[in-house]
């Protein structure tokens, strides 16, 4: 034992222990080898400590805010004394807490060694951490993303989203710099907190990278709840005032409010860690990759958020199991960045995986491709919770579906079946022949593929 502890050569030697770098040392000890795995912060990274999971408790929170507003159309008579913002961080940082410790305890138990501190590539086969050089046949990096600033001076009242996570209040009033999925999620938990949000965005619509008709729905619904926006138009400056922040637009405009998140997205953590000297391909700070992972250098590979495309956990975990499974040998599938499965957990929530109704006409051809919109007014579960809402397929004609997209409330949940049927590429009479449970919104799907295939039930 004493020996694997001080261990300075390794199988695999990964540096960034985030969703895609533990992911990798999981599933490489799977297949006997060593692993030496290293963390300069904590283990979990971004997702556990400063996103997916502390975000998505929040937006718990905020779920049950609404629903002790709202309860009154369902004959149940609950009253929304108040947010208490420290109460809800406490929370969060238990789950967090949790969640961590179960992780540590599972990277000793399947006995990968985790090296702490910051490490630096210095050759093609070694990284130097606190001086002491550690050595693997294979290196894997994963040193992950940070969030970007475009220079503004983060601290006080303009904040990042690890800072807004760590808030104890719940501010009057917040400026969100950006509309994609980071803001839209802290727009919609704020404004169910009692938050008065105003989104600036400088291109023409929130999520910019959901179809069409899914956007119109997210915008609507957020004009309905209160939470304002201006679009198309970018940000010139930010400045905190004695009482908060006003934020100009390029055109001029002016706003303020207490606070300013800035939520413009996540640059790749690279700089300074050794990767232009040792000849790794570099594009604007990310590291470009063949379509293996594979870094064209010795035995490096590199993964999730530093590889360009589409910065979410599952996408790290899946390339993790990619390289792992690359290393032992056992040529894994790839799977393309359109067929991630993706969710954004605002109120009511997206999800989608595969090609929007654009991207399929530009892939496959205008007259090629067919789509069906299912309105969730006609789902008895949906109803039930109160959400309206769509599933939208799309397939190319004669084909398989391609993609698949949903907003309202739990929508989420069905994205499982949905990345299943665009990843086996399902035909819609595959789908439309299965029998989907009464009543759920999984029924959706199906009525969805039924009229996708000539023959709807309900619609």
């Amino acid at each position: 034992m004493a020996e694997e502890a001080t261990a300075q050569e390794f199988d695999v030697l990964i540096l960034g222990g985030g969703s895609a770098g533990y992911a990798a040392a999981l599933r490489s000890v799977q297949y006997g080898m060593t692993v030496g795995l290293i963390e300069k912060a904590k283990l979990g990274g971004t997702c556990l400590h400063w996103g997916c999971i502390p975000t998505k408790a929040y937006l718990h929170a905020a779920e049950l805010a609404d629903d002790a507003r709202n309860s009154a159309k369902y004959g149940v008579h609950t009253t929304l004394e108040s947010i208490d913002m420290a109460g809800v961080k406490s929370y969060k940082d238990g789950i967090v807490a949790g969640k961590y410790k179960g992780l540590t305890g599972l990277l000793k138990m399947r006995k990968v060694q985790v090296i702490e501190g910051e490490g630096k590539l210095v050759s093609q086969n070694q990284i130097e951490v606190g001086g002491t050089r550690y050595t693997g046949k294979n290196i894997i990096l994963a040193s992950g993303s940070e969030a970007k600033t475009f220079g503004l001076p983060i601290g006080g009242k303009i904040m990042t989203s690890t800072e807004a996570l760590e808030l104890d209040y719940t501010p009057k009033s917040a400026i969100i710099l950006g509309g994609g999925v980071i803001g839209s999620e802290f727009a919609s938990a704020w404004n169910s907190f009692g938050v008065d949000v105003t989104i600036i965005e400088g291109l023409d619509h929130l999520v910019p990278n959901e179809d069409p008709e899914i956007i119109k729905i997210l915008e609507r619904e957020f004009k309905k709840k209160g939470i304002k926006s201006n679009l198309g138009t970018f940000f010139e400056k930010v400045e905190e005032t004695g009482d908060g922040v006003k934020v100009t637009l390029a055109d001029g405009k002016e706003f303020t409010a207490e606070v300013c998140l800035v939520a413009v997205g996540r640059g790749p953590v690279t700089q300074g860690l050794g990767y232009e000297e040792q000849g790794i391909p570099l594009d604007r700070g990310f590291v470009i990759t063949n379509e293996r992972l594979h870094t064209g250098v010795g035995n490096i590979y590199a993964i999730g958020d530093i590889v360009p495309g589409v910065q979410l956990a599952h996408r790290g975990y899946q390339q993790g199991h990619f390289v792992a499974e690359e290393i032992a040998g056992n040529n894994p599938i790839i799977v393309e960045d359109v067929n991630i499965p993706k969710v954004t957990f605002t109120e009511p929530e997206i999800m989608s995986v595969g090609y929007s109704e654009s991207k399929a006409k530009e892939k496959f051809g205008e007259s090629n491709v067919e789509t069906t919109t299912y309105n969730l007014a006609g789902n008895g579960k949906s109803s039930i919770l109160g959400t309206g809402g769509i599933i939208k397929m799309v397939r190319q004609k004669n084909g398989p579906i391609v993609g698949v997209h949903g907003i309202g409330k739990r929508i989420s949940e069905q994205i499982g079946e949905s990345q299943l049927i665009v990843n086996w590429e399902a035909y819609p009479e595959d789908v439309a022949a299965f029998v989907h449970a009464h009543p759920t919104q999984n029924e959706s799907l199906g009525e969805a593929a039924m009229a996708l295939n000539g023959h709807p039930l309900h619609g």
